[in-house]
């Protein structure tokens, strides 16, 4: 019985690392489903390669793919409303969504360009600087100077269509995109010309 005591405690201590090893590390993306999923899927609105050819949809090619999971679990639960991305998003599994999310950030994003020079220097003011009196934060704070975000908490907005951008900011806005408190703060002192113009700086962006 003295040795067996000994023997049944190192048994119990060595058991979570045993259980530990016996775990299933969690899967790498599959980048060969995750393209043939989104080609499937998705290509038909949001480009072949991720840039959108269409200024109401978003440029994804290049964005953080952990980003891009949270925002098609949003879509799917209705956390983040929008009708048609909704019911896309409702066909996809976790696995699904993680596969394109990773094949996606491994695609070079195309280069925008800002259109309306009038309102780009009021644009990059407000991105660089914010609103100080009105206490609206510097976009760069989180998006980065460059606008490539930080990965798995701000997205990249560099080279996003005007439109797009403009439309989301409104949304934010307006309560109808309700899937970010900070944003909707932003997004409520903003007007529709300052909107506007950080849309187009965005565009832009290098």
């Amino acid at each position: 019985m003295k040795l067996l005591a000994p023997l049944m405690l190192a048994a119990v201590l060595a058991a979570p690392a045993l259980a530990a090893q016996d775990a299933k590390a969690p899967a790498k993306p599959d980048l060969v489903k995750g393209e043939a999923k989104y080609v499937a899927v998705c290509a038909s609105c949001h480009g072949a390669d991720g840039n959108s050819a269409i200024a109401a949809n978003p440029k994804l090619a290049g964005q953080h793919p952990a980003y891009l999971v949270k925002q098609l679990q949003e879509f799917k639960s209705g956390k983040r409303n929008n009708a048609v991305m909704t019911g896309f998003a409702a066909m996809l599994s976790d696995d699904d969504m993680t596969n394109m999310a990773a094949w996606l950030a491994s695609q070079k994003a195309k280069p925008g360009f800002a259109k309306d020079k009038d309102l780009v220097m009021l644009g990059e003011r407000i991105y660089r600087g914010g609103i100080p009196d009105r206490q609206i934060a510097a976009c760069a704070g989180c998006h980065s100077p460059t606008g490539a975000g930080i990965p798995a908490q701000y997205p990249r907005l560099s080279g996003q269509h005007a439109d797009y951008t403009s439309a989301q900011l409104l949304s934010y806005r307006d309560g109808v995109r309700k899937n970010s408190v900070q944003m909707t703060q932003v997004a409520a002192k903003m007007n529709d010309r300052e909107i506007k113009a950080v849309s187009d700086y965005v565009a832009g962006l290098r």
